[in-house]
């Protein structure tokens, strides 16, 4: 069996070691981003959602930029959210801060009820560059 081609970004690892997961895998010229949250350094939510929003994709573009992408390579996105119908309007006030320009990637958005503290979460598929 051939080993996983992680990818972590530089800095604290506080949520990837206490739920042994990596952030991405790279594998057959995609990279395969795990859920990002709106986590601190010590792995504890960011107060407010839309500041838990900002950290998330903020974490997700440190995961990025450590296998050698950006937001623009990626093809498909996954959101969770808790409470939807009440976060959702909020949640995307944010994403164009992120987003970039049409055409936009691929989107499954998921009402949850829970995610450990969270409200908002996001994976993502990127193509790798070259």
């Amino acid at each position: 069996m051939t080993p996983r081609d992680a990818v972590f970004p530089a800095g604290p690892q506080a949520l990837y070691e206490k739920n042994h997961y990596s952030p991405a895998v790279r594998s057959n010229g995609f990279l395969f981003v795990s859920g990002q949250v709106g986590s601190r350094d010590d792995g504890s939510p960011e107060p407010g959602l839309e500041a838990q929003v900002r950290r998330a994709f903020d974490n997700l573009n440190a995961v990025l930029a450590a296998a050698g992408c950006t937001f623009d390579d990626v093809v498909d996105v996954t959101v969770f959210v808790v409470d939807p119908e009440k976060n959702l309007a909020r949640i995307w006030q944010v994403v164009p801060e992120y987003w970039g320009s049409a055409p936009y990637p691929a989107l499954t958005g998921i009402g949850v009820t829970w995610l450990s503290g969270f409200q908002f979460e996001i994976k993502v598929i990127a193509r790798l560059p070259g």
